[in-house]
């Protein structure tokens, strides 16, 4: 409800106070009926304070610039590789490319409660597997306490000092193959997704 309205509501009540003040036969019994209008009206104003607010978060919805909270499981070959549970929610800004485009895109829209399932493609994920991204890797670079076997994951350090996984693909005679790809990278990516706050 709008100023103006609860405004008219004041209005439209203290006109009737003013009304059963001029009638001598109320008189006797004009305590109470102010009484009861000013109740009703301090009632009317808190009704609109809670509807309003109510109807504010219900209206809210994933929109570039909000910021959202949100618990999500993660499948790949029907196996969870992640999920939020038992963990606090994931929180991103919707349209900062915080999260992976298939995602971002899937939660638009989507109000506070509610639940969704849905896929992602590769392309709109990790990508896909890139040919280019496996490389042979001098056997003498790397540690010397560990013994190269296909499958085996290591993990390089980025130029940012992160961590990135980096996968054994094949060990030759004097060097290894690696895969550089992101371990989700040609895979499609199940997620369930329930939206917990946006602010």
């Amino acid at each position: 409800m709008q100023p103006q309205s609860i405004l008219l509501c004041g209005f439209f009540v203290f006109y009737s106070w003013g009304l059963i003040l001029s009638n001598e036969r109320c008189r006797m019994r004009r305590v109470n009926m102010v009484y009861l209008l000013l109740v009703l009206f301090l009632g009317s104003i808190a009704v609109v304070t809670v509807t309003d607010r109510a109807g504010a978060a219900a209206a809210a919805v994933v929109a570039n610039g909000k910021s959202v909270k949100v618990n999500y499981t993660l499948t790949v070959d029907g196996k969870v590789v992640d999920s939020s549970k038992g963990r606090q929610p994931l929180e991103f800004k919707a349209g900062s490319h915080q999260m992976i485009p298939g995602f971002e895109k899937a939660v638009m829209g989507m109000k506070v409660g509610e639940k969704k399932s849905f896929k992602v493609k590769p392309e709109d994920g990790y990508g896909l597997v890139n040919p280019k991204a496996f490389r042979d890797v001098p056997k003498a670079q790397l540690p010397k306490d560990i013994t190269p076997k296909a499958g085996m994951t290591l993990f390089a350090q980025g130029k940012d000092g992160q961590k990135i996984p980096v996968k054994i693909k094949e060990v030759k005679k004097d060097v290894v193959v690696m895969d550089f790809n992101h371990p989700l990278a040609g895979k499609t990516l199940s997620f369930d997704v329930q939206v917990m706050e946006i602010k």
